[in-house]
């Protein structure tokens, strides 16, 4: 007879891929939801899975590149030799290698994968970290959404929500002495001149709000509200303040955009942040050209070192379990190798990889056919994972607003997918 996570691993619940609203609740009425923080580490401009964790080492032999795959934790699953620690952890991750859409542009694909939806000419939807900063609100004086080092463009901010809901940009991490910009006061200003500009500014706005129909004066105020108490919070100094890490930590997340992205997330995290998203740049992982000497000597070295530590960290501390741990790009890669000796983008099929939260580890789903071109069994779609994600911190996605157009808009379109709850 097979334990449960053995069924997983061989996939035998297709059947029971996706669940409808009353279907969560009925599962959280078994396990309630808890209270769970979220990282994505964002990888903008979309990682090769067939060089990562998808290696087609039998596919055809014009597509492979030179990378050997390698034995993980978990037998049978195994992945690009340049993720050695990554592999050591397989046990505490799924792989899901069956995601799917039709977004083929940068831009549209990211509006997809951060918000759930895809781009409308007419609706800017808010990005997953906006909801959920609106739904659950923070938890502290700490912004509940963060950006590292700032978003990209209008696709990972609060669209029609309102800019109160935005994320907070954490800048540049891996810099000597990083500091947050503006979290002190300007040199030669105390907090009671402070005080009193805020008093001026209240008698000015008080006879102007009147005549305010856009709500503009109260984004500002929660704007405002919102920078002066990071500037007044011992609690947000501390939790930017990477400074007071070990170096020998430090050196283990890697001294690297991601690597010390990835350490103030959970720094973040730690201090009460709810969603917290770490980038490299601006599409950095867009790989054209030369793409196996740049994964091997950079990329992924960077990713995993940041991965498998972040991994370490949380569990370390016992915080693995309240935190999901979720590795995109916003699509992967072509299996064709261009003129340029790079991967060109291909949304049709790739890969992802989730920890902590209550995710099971060691678990690989769906599956790509022989070349990794299209998803072969258990498709699994943008929509469906941010209904996840939602049903898993207790927001219901079925849950409408009222959009800029005048018109209701779904906080999630898809279906909650049981294997991750």
């Amino acid at each position: 007879m097979m334990d449960r996570r053995s069924y997983l691993r061989m996939g035998s619940i297709a059947a029971l891929g996706s669940l409808s609203w009353s279907d969560v609740l009925r599962l959280r009425a078994a396990a309630p939801a808890r209270d769970l923080s979220i990282i994505h580490l964002f990888l903008a401009g979309g990682l090769s899975h067939l060089d990562t964790f998808d290696m087609k080492l039998n596919g055809d032999a014009k597509y492979r590149g030179p990378f050997k795959a390698i034995s993980t934790s978990v037998a049978g699953l195994q992945v690009c030799e340049h993720l050695p620690l990554t592999a050591k952890r397989a046990d505490k991750y799924t792989v899901i290698r069956s995601m799917t859409h039709k977004q083929s542009a940068h831009g549209a694909a990211q509006t997809l994968w951060l918000s759930g939806h895809d781009a409308l000419p007419t609706v800017l939807a808010p990005a997953i970290g906006s909801v959920v900063m609106k739904e659950l609100g923070p938890r502290n004086e700490l912004p509940g959404y963060v950006f590292v080092p700032q978003p990209r463009g209008n696709n990972a901010r609060a669209g029609f929500l309102g800019p109160r809901f935005n994320p907070f940009s954490a800048g540049e991490v891996n810099v000597a002495k990083y500091a947050v910009r503006d979290m002190d006061l300007p040199m030669g200003v105390d907090w009671a001149r402070v005080e009193r500009r805020r008093g001026l500014q209240a008698l000015v706005d008080e006879k102007i709000r009147r005549y305010d129909t856009t709500d503009t004066f109260e984004t500002l105020d929660a704007y405002y509200q919102s920078a002066f108490d990071l500037m007044k919070s011992p609690l947000a100094k501390k939790a930017f303040d990477v400074g007071q890490e070990p170096e020998k930590l430090r050196e283990r997340y890697g001294r690297t955009s991601m690597g010390q992205g990835c350490l103030l997330a959970r720094r973040l995290v730690e201090a009460g942040v709810r969603f917290v998203t770490v980038a490299r740049g601006d599409n950095a992982w867009d790989h054209h050209g030369n793409i196996f000497p740049t994964l091997a000597n950079d990329f992924l070295p960077e990713l995993d070192k940041a991965f498998a530590t972040l991994l370490d960290d949380l569990g370390e501390r016992g915080m693995l379990d309240s935190t999901l741990v979720i590795v995109s790009g916003e699509f992967g890669r072509t299996a064709e190798i261009n003129v340029n000796a790079g991967r060109d983008h291909w949304p049709n099929c790739y890969s992802l990889v989730l920890a902590g939260g209550g995710v099971p580890g060691g678990l690989v789903w769906g599956a790509s056919d022989a070349d990794g071109m299209y998803v072969k069994e258990r498709p699994v779609e943008i929509p469906d994972l941010a209904a996840t994600i939602f049903a898993k911190l207790g927001i219901d996605p079925r849950k409408e607003y009222v959009s800029n157009i005048g018109r209701p808009f779904r906080v999630a379109d898809g279906k909650a997918l049981e294997f991750l709850l």
